[in-house]
């Protein structure tokens, strides 16, 4: 028995940045940070190990949670700087033919016609492989960056991301798909006739359409979606084609979150099967499982030497100053966030020390090629599906080549993962299993 075969995708964590610059194996990322060359080559080789699609993660502001500075951000580079997704993400479109790109894009950032605008020529340009990671931020900083005093409460933002949504696909389809004629007897470009104002009118938004371009190859993009709390679960069902979760609480975990996303899916009316549910995942690849097994105890000891590492995302993320709690009392059940709220209910309890250790110790996927991918096949009989998202902090061409070239062509021995693209367009990919 092996799994029914499923998806691979990569998550592009710290988004257009700065990469591994002090690391082994970084090459030149200190210097060439900013060159799109390193997400280049990334898409291309995830390509030829036949990937669905790569996100490029993305925030709009310098963090300064930990410890109410932007010091140990600044000097880590963690977190920042950061550059605009939809500058790079047709750059890797053009010098690839198949992959589905994904930027990152806030609805607490954007206006609806300016995002529906960006999006639709980005697939034109990729001819079909263009996908909106929807995001609604998480900190007071971003939303200071556009004007606002505070970022919106929780929920509040997923209602406006629900009414965002719904503007933007009514712009997408303003345009009918046959409405530009070419027809150059009578002199017609486009049928007038097929071409609509949405006169949208909502709580938050008001629009008049239509996009002023025609409808492109995919009519809208492929939507990737990571809400972990009940409202943003509620979010992804009812509009995203890939769902991204954790791997906390091991397989039941997985299994339980994947089965509920299937299920509220039903409700909003939609096919489960278009919900591809991927989960994070971080290989440790080695030529044994021994050489891999000294590398994840390198990888936890150097963490665990530098635990503010790891406190300067949970204190980003949440929006709570992790440097006021001792690293071994326990984190108060009175810390409250409006940012990621999934994160902060793992930690509340533990101490600092053991949720960053309990970080390092969830399901891991850990040994030689072979192993890991033998491990994957058992995790997705037992789930079901989808598939996974891989990460990695430490971004380097080395990793990326010890998935494309070792682990990958592995889970394609055991008929798990794709060998060729069926389709030029990214949701025809996803979809086909």
């Amino acid at each position: 028995m092996t799994a029914n075969p499923f998806h691979l995708a990569w998550f592009g964590a710290g988004g257009f940045g700065v990469k591994s610059w002090n690391k082994t194996w970084s090459g030149r990322g200190a210097v060439d940070w900013a060159s799109p060359q390193l997400w280049v080559d990334i898409a291309q080789a995830l390509e030829r190990a036949r990937f669905d699609y790569i996100i490029i993660e993305d925030s709009s502001y310098v963090p300064d949670a930990y410890g109410s500075s932007s010091k140990a951000y600044l000097s880590s580079a963690t977190a920042t700087p950061k550059m605009d997704p939809t500058v790079l993400a047709p750059i890797m479109a053009h010098l690839t033919s198949r992959i589905g790109i994904v930027p990152t894009l806030s609805v607490t950032e954007y206006h609806p016609y300016m995002l529906a605008r960006k999006i639709n020529t980005l697939d034109h340009m990729s001819q079909g492989r263009t996908g909106w990671n929807i995001v609604t931020s998480s900190s007071h900083r971003a939303a200071q960056n556009y004007g606002k005093d505070l970022l919106e409460e929780h929920d509040l933002r997923y209602d406006i991301a629900d009414e965002f949504f719904d503007v933007s696909c009514r712009l997408w389809e303003s345009w009918e798909p046959d409405a530009v004629t070419l027809d150059e007897q009578n002199g017609v470009w486009a049928d007038y006739e097929k071409v609509h104002t949405i006169d949208f009118e909502g709580k938050f938004f008001k629009v008049r359409g239509p996009l002023n371009a025609p409808q492109s190859p995919q009519g809208r993009p492929v939507f990737t979606q990571a809400g972990g709390s009940p409202r943003g679960k509620r979010f992804a069902a009812r509009t995203a084609n890939s769902v991204i979760s954790g791997v906390e609480g091991g397989v039941e975990a997985m299994k339980r979150f994947r089965d509920d996303i299937r299920e509220q899916a039903i409700a909003y009316g939609r096919d489960p099967d278009d919900v591809k549910v991927l989960f994070m995942a971080s290989p440790v690849v080695g030529e044994t499982d021994e050489e891999a097994q000294a590398k994840r105890e390198r990888q936890i000891a150097f963490a665990e030497a530098h635990p503010e590492l790891g406190l300067l995302h949970l204190s980003r993320h949440s929006g709570i100053d992790f440097a006021q709690f001792p690293l071994d009392e326990p984190i108060p059940d009175t810390a409250t966030t409006n940012g990621h709220q999934q994160m902060l209910a793992q930690a509340v309890g533990k101490t600092p020390r053991e949720f960053l250790r309990g970080s390092l110790s969830t399901m891991e996927f850990v040994g030689s090629s072979d192993t890991i991918a033998a491990t994957m096949d058992e995790v997705m009989q037992e789930v079901g599906g989808d598939g996974f998202l891989i990460a990695n902090f430490d971004l380097n061409r080395r990793y990326v080549s010890e998935i494309a070239d070792g682990l990958v062509p592995a889970l394609q021995r055991r008929g798990l993962t794709r060998t060729e693209y069926t389709h030029s367009r990214f949701r025809d990919n996803l979809l086909e299993f």
